[in-house]
């Protein structure tokens, strides 16, 4: 029990520091999971997207790994794959022991349902949902997990104009493209990276104090190299990211 206090009062001030300040719902929430699966914000383990808690890939694992699961077993269902537009489904299974028949879970993943950043890999996006799935029924997980939800670009058009000009001050915005917010926030979503750390490198690398004051060409281009940089080298990336974490303790 008092292992289960420590991580949950470390989980709410790193969860504060990232995210802000939290609703007492959102903290009764983030309390509950803390006490019921022991996740961590600091491993990764939980996201907080639009008021709601999701559990990482990484974070069912780690909940596989306390209660001792003995094997994942996924399987690509042919019959429902289709190469040729990228579309995958798989079929995966985990077992919580020796002689468990097994809790099944499908993902499925094709390029208008994963992240414009995840393009070419849905392959793998598709396994990973499946396994996330068979987990979450395995061990009675009630929370979506992050890599499950899908892309929707916003549109805003000629009915909604307050919206539409709201938008185009949001990272600029052009018809039939994400904005740049909304790519930035997926490539945080999906590296599990620190949203105020990135910001920092953000403005850092445009040259201005904030983040706002930079055009969208500099936006664009940051976006596209942190991209690389976190598929290529995610622990480099990071070190880089704890460099202004130091930088805000020593200006605070």
């Amino acid at each position: 029990m008092r292992r289960t206090s420590i991580l949950f009062r470390s989980n709410k001030k790193l969860a504060t520091f990232i995210w802000g300040e939290l609703s007492l719902c959102v903290l009764k929430n983030l309390k509950n999971l803390t006490q019921a699966h022991r996740l961590s914000v600091a491993d990764g383990d939980l996201q907080l997207l639009d008021g709601r808690w999701y559990v990482t890939h990484g974070g069912l694992l780690r909940i596989s790994q306390l209660h001792r699961c003995s094997g994942i077993k996924t399987n690509l269902e042919h019959r429902f794959s289709d190469p040729s537009i990228g579309r995958w489904v798989f079929k995966a299974t985990v077992y919580k022991g020796h002689s468990s028949k097994g809790f099944v879970g499908f993902g499925d993943a094709d390029p208008a349902n994963v992240s414009p950043l995840v393009r070419g890999a849905e392959m793998r996006v598709a396994e990973t949902r499946a396994v996330n799935r068979a987990l979450r029924k395995a061990y009675g997980i009630g929370l979506c997990s992050v890599e499950e939800l899908g892309w929707e670009p916003r549109a805003y058009g000629p009915s909604d104009p307050q919206k539409a000009r709201s938008a185009s001050h949001n990272y600029g915005h052009q018809s039939g493209n994400p904005r740049l917010r909304d790519r930035l926030c997926l490539l945080i979503r999906q590296h599990q990276l620190d949203a105020n750390l990135v910001k920092a490198y953000a403005a850092d690398s445009c040259g201005t104090p904030n983040l706002r004051d930079a055009t969208r060409e500099q936006i664009e281009a940051f976006i596209t190299n942190l991209a690389e940089w976190a598929t290529k080298d995610r622990a480099a990336l990071l070190c880089k990211l704890n460099s202004y974490a130091r930088s805000q303790e020593v200006t605070s």
